[in-house]
């Protein structure tokens, strides 16, 4: 499984109530949550965001609350791919849950800039900036993750499998 993409970038502890704010959770249209991601943070993210682009991040992305809105205004928002210093916890399991791939590796989220090209490949455990040149080894996922995010999230994978 690979994934290839340009870059939008942020800093530390983005948190849930700004990839998705609060005022916006009295929805389930995954299409309104991503007119809204990100709006408290960077409210130009929703006109510039393109199908297939990454979101590079420092420590802590996903802090705070832990609402499923977070990764699945950034998942219908077009993102295919996260990339950070490190993960709350409970973002990271959502996010694989609704789908979306992620990533830890503080060297490669500390180098990567805004508008960089990087390639992740999940079979080999390999991220490249295509940009820089720069390799980074990452954590491939295991069959039964790619299985989950290939299939849409854990739902759409127990659908077509029968279970885990």
């Amino acid at each position: 499984m690979k994934i290839k993409g340009k870059t939008i970038k942020y800093g530390d502890n983005v948190d849930t109530d700004v990839i998705i704010p609060a005022r916006y959770l009295n929805t389930t249209s995954h299409s309104e949550l991503a007119k809204h991601c990100m709006e408290d943070l960077d409210p130009s993210f929703a006109n510039r965001v393109c199908a297939g682009d990454i979101i590079v991040a420092g420590a802590n992305f996903g802090c705070g609350s832990s609402r499923e809105h977070a990764p699945i205004a950034i998942k219908a928002s077009g993102v295919s791919l996260i990339v950070a210093g490190s993960f709350a916890r409970i973002f990271y399991r959502n996010a694989i849950n609704i789908g979306l791939p992620i990533v830890d590796n503080p060297e490669a989220a500390a180098d990567i800039v805004e508008g960089d090209i990087i390639e992740a490949d999940f079979d080999k455990g390999v991220l490249t900036n295509v940009t820089q040149g720069k390799t980074y080894e990452i954590q491939p996922f295991d069959k039964a993750i790619q299985g989950i995010i290939s299939a849409g999230g854990l739902m759409e994978y127990i659908k077509k499998t029968g279970g885990l």
